[in-house]
């Protein structure tokens, strides 16, 4: 087998850390054959991870077909209280995002993963709010986790369709939900269980069994990964050390890195960008299904989000593709304004449903993106870890607010709910242009002063160590867009 070109086993010459990693002599693959090893990855680790998220949406999103089918009724959720039960879920899960994301690297992700995916299986109902929050306790590792996972996995521009793939299950656990709800609603009296009661177990139990399957399919990281020979490890590990940086990111933890994540303007400019998604996409689905009688509520819930998941890949696709985000996050923000301006009118029922389908698509195609958009431009591994843990953790507060502005007093129009979430959409209008105009500056500050030296035939200023402390503060980083 041929290996990558001499310059950069020149470079890896004076990076002694590459021995221990067996990086000499990584192969040289043609596009093909990286596109068959890409492919053998994803069929290793995407359907195992896409399966424990479709259950997770199942088990967080039950509540709302649960209420369809007379949870409400039976325990007196009257009042604010339905409300409080959905909000107590949410803190939890906020909270409880940014540690997990620190736990993940040290505990493995094949243990850490499927072991919260066991706790949340067996979670039940007896007292509902004191287990919502359990509920979001142990979900809460579940998304940023993944997310982090695959950042270890795959190279900055292949990410978006990977998280796309991972997220599908949540578009597709809103229709499946919807068809399962409709199916067990039918079980209602069996062993003197109310329909709701059903739910419940039989999602729950099916979340138990998949992390039992998890813990023995689920591989950590490239490096260990035993499904790969020895020249596809290496080449993955190289493809992924220098995808962004010329002398490969910091892997090594210290607090400082921890520290950098909270400092980064990055990242707190972000989480305006991401509440401006996720709360539109949390609203829309505790405002789906209705106006019908149950049985109808539960089908019509299904279409919007098949359509949902066909724009999500094809975002995904050519987002990766085309190696920019803020493009397609802009055109889900305008298909959640025209969405839900369409609902806020005083249009016909068809016309409302049909801006349903407009704003899960939007929605749920925008998120991979605006997760991505992060991730790629967070160097170093756990500053990356946190960063967007943190961007998850804070941005997921607008699931708060979103739970508690579809009152069942402003039925059936919802003006007060629709006004809130196209308030969203318009911060999200705000802070992507502002984002772009930032990373296309410092950009173009980069290239200015890399052609200057190049011209003046001045030396490297900082030694490879600097340049990985540095990560995307380093001058030959570059902002994805």
């Amino acid at each position: 087998m041929n290996s990558i070109s001499s310059e950069h086993n020149q470079c890896d010459e004076e990076r002694p850390e590459d021995s221990v990693l067996d990086l000499k002599n990584v192969p040289v693959l043609t596009p093909e054959q990286e596109k068959k090893l890409w492919r053998k990855i994803d069929l290793r680790i995407m359907p195992i991870l896409s399966l424990m998220y479709l259950l997770a949406f199942l088990d967080r999103g039950n509540i709302g077909n649960a209420a369809l089918e007379g949870i409400v009724t039976q325990l007196d959720l009257t009042g604010n209280k339905f409300n409080i039960v959905l909000i107590m879920f949410i803190i939890a899960y906020c909270l409880f995002e940014c540690p997990s994301n620190l736990v993940l690297k040290a505990i493995r992700p094949s243990r850490w993963l499927p072991g919260i995916n066991f706790a949340w299986g067996v979670v039940m109902y007896p007292q509902l709010v004191g287990v919502r929050v359990c509920l979001g306790i142990a979900e809460a590792g579940l998304f940023p986790g993944v997310v982090y996972y695959l950042t270890l996995w795959y190279p900055r521009h292949m990410l978006q369709y990977r998280i796309g793939l991972f997220f599908g299950a949540a578009t597709v656990a809103g229709a499946f939900s919807g068809l399962l709800a409709f199916g067990i609603g039918y079980m209602g009296g069996m062993e003197g269980l109310e329909a709701w009661s059903w739910i419940f177990l039989i999602e729950g139990l099916a979340t138990i069994v998949v992390a039992i399957i998890s813990f023995f399919v689920l591989v950590d990281f490239p490096e260990t990964a035993k499904f790969l020979t020895p020249e596809e490890r290496a080449f993955v590990v190289w493809r992924k050390k220098y995808d962004n940086s010329s002398v490969g990111e910091e892997k090594k933890f210290a607090a400082k890195h921890v520290w950098a994540a909270f400092q980064d303007w990055q990242i707190w400019l972000h989480i305006p960008i991401y509440m401006s998604i996720v709360g539109p996409l949390y609203g829309i689905t505790l405002f789906l299904p209705f106006g019908y009688n149950t049985p109808v509520s539960q089908l019509l819930t299904v279409p919007p989000y098949i359509a949902g998941t066909i724009t999500l890949l094809v975002f995904a696709h050519y987002s990766d593709k085309l190696k920019m985000r803020s493009p397609f996050i802009l055109a889900g923000l305008t298909m959640c304004l025209i969405g839900f301006s369409m609902n806020i009118s005083t249009a016909p029922d068809g016309v409302k449903y049909f801006g349903t389908y407009v704003i899960v698509m939007g929605s749920y195609a925008s998120l991979p993106g605006v997760i991505s958009w992060l991730g790629n431009n967070l160097s170093g591994q756990y500053k990356r870890g946190v960063g967007m843990a943190l961007e998850m953790s804070i941005g997921n507060l607008s699931g708060v607010v979103a739970a508690t502005i579809y009152r069942s007093r402003d039925s059936p129009r919802f003006i007060f709910g629709h006004a809130f979430e196209l308030m969203f959409v318009g911060i999200g209008f705000i802070f992507v242009p502002i984002v772009m105009f930032i990373y296309k500056r410092i950009n173009a500050k980069r290239d200015a002063a890399e052609r200057l030296a190049r011209e003046r035939g001045e030396k490297a200023q900082y030694s490879y160590q600097e340049l990985r402390d540095l990560g995307d503060r380093a001058p030959d980083f570059r902002y994805t867009l």
